[in-house]
């Protein structure tokens, strides 16, 4: 991505979703963005989150969150897994 921001219309056309898809999750929080007068500008990285090319920091922390559980309730479970 060469940018830092994009619009709601080049993020739909990366997308491949409406504008107005694009706008209902700005406006919802599902992708961040910042919104400029009436309009949002998109960052690359969230446009790169969203199509799955790298993972934000919140889902990092989900991720670590349900390792850590698993380890936590099934860790004799994954040793005994190992040794076969």
């Amino acid at each position: 991505m060469a940018k830092e921001f994009y619009s709601t219309i080049e993020v739909a056309n990366i997308l491949r979703v409406s504008r107005k898809t694009v706008f209902q999750w700005a406006r919802d929080g599902k992708i961040k963005a910042t919104k400029v007068g009436r309009n949002f500008v998109i960052p690359s990285s969230a446009v790169l989150e969203k199509l799955g090319k790298t993972i934000g920091t919140e889902k990092k922390m989900d991720i670590d969150k349900a390792v850590k559980r698993a380890v936590k309730d099934y860790g004799k479970v994954f040793r005994l897994l190992g040794k076969e």
